[in-house]
């Protein structure tokens, strides 16, 4: 018996995909909506002979038509990285104000929760660590990512609005770096390209000092913090993160150790407003949700890289 029906905008992405896969294995009734700008449909051919599973190919800055019963709405379909938001700002900005509305609009007439995907970026460059929800953040809004920060800090604006103007039960997941197979080669992160620069045996490019900080997430806690999420009562933004914190060369050195690089570091000049710091307070989510991350860098990352393995020897 189906638990209920779940759209999934942003469904062909890394993190979208496996929102699938975890709630069609939880019963749920799935259609997954991408236009496929930076989604793969590779990502999602697994569960096409799914009988609870649907694909719409759709831009979501557009009018969203849905027969169907819908229970929960969650809105994930954005880029992701800073190589997709810079080469596609307007597209970013579109779905993020547009398209958050249009997603909106979907759960309002459904009279369905809605989810939006938020993320660490509201915080911008922060001046306050490690990040409470609490925090304004400390973001540029004409710089080259501001057009991801401020998209989705309207994104949360648009989501309250309507919490508050039509009752509409909302959710806010602000997303800190997630990891895990899927990601894209070319996602411009540090996590895969480090991964990909190592199996290769080519120099891994750390930008800036390498003093920079980042918390790492295993994309299977990610989806388990926002399936409990969707289930809860809670309406303010909710930090889901990993709060295990370690430098950028540090991390390189990681992966390089772990996959047994001949790699070398070697230092680039730093991107404009790249943050320094990034670390989530996660106290409201253990408090709220019961959730905590459980699996370690170290295992999530031999995890990321058999997978990054195979699809390079394929």
């Amino acid at each position: 018996m189906n638990r209920g029906t779940v759209v999934i905008t942003g469904g062909a992405g890394f993190l979208g995909s496996h929102l699938c896969d975890y709630y069609i294995s939880r019963d749920w009734k799935v259609i997954a909506i991408d236009n496929l700008i930076t989604g793969d449909l590779d990502n999602l051919q697994h569960l096409f002979s799914e009988e609870n599973f649907k694909f719409l190919n759709h831009d979501v800055t557009n009018y969203i038509h849905i027969s169907e019963d819908v229970d929960l709405v969650l809105h994930f379909a954005s880029p992701a990285s800073p190589v997709d938001y810079l080469e596609i700002p307007i597209q970013t900005l579109k779905v993020g104000s547009i398209g958050t509305h249009k997603a909106l609009g979907l759960a309002k007439a459904k009279k369905a929760i809605f989810v939006l995907a938020s993320t660490s970026e509201v915080y911008g460059d922060p001046l306050v660590h490690p990040q409470p929800e609490t925090y304004w953040g400390n973001v540029n809004p004409i710089g080259y990512r501001g057009v991801y920060d401020e998209t989705k800090r309207f994104a949360e604006a648009m989501t309250m609005a309507y919490h508050r103007f039509h009752h509409l039960p909302t959710k806010i997941a602000r997303i800190f770096n997630t990891y895990g197979p899927r990601m894209r080669s070319n996602d411009g992160r540090a996590l895969p390209t480090f991964i990909y620069q190592a199996l290769l045996n080519e120099d891994l490019t750390v930008f800036g000092t390498g003093e920079q900080t980042r918390s790492f997430c295993y994309i299977d806690d990610m989806v388990e913090g926002i399936y409990l999420l969707s289930l809860s009562s809670v309406v303010e933004p909710i930090n889901l993160g990993n709060p295990d914190e370690i430098t950028i060369t540090d991390f390189a050195k990681e992966i390089i150790n772990l996959i047994g690089s001949s790699s070398n570091i070697v230092y680039r000049d730093l991107p404009i407003d790249d943050p320094k710091i990034r670390k989530p307070d996660i106290k409201k989510a253990q408090e709220i949700l019961g959730w905590s991350p459980k699996i370690s860098r170290h295992d999530g990352l031999l995890s990321t890289i058999k997978y990054v393995s195979e699809r390079l020897n394929s």
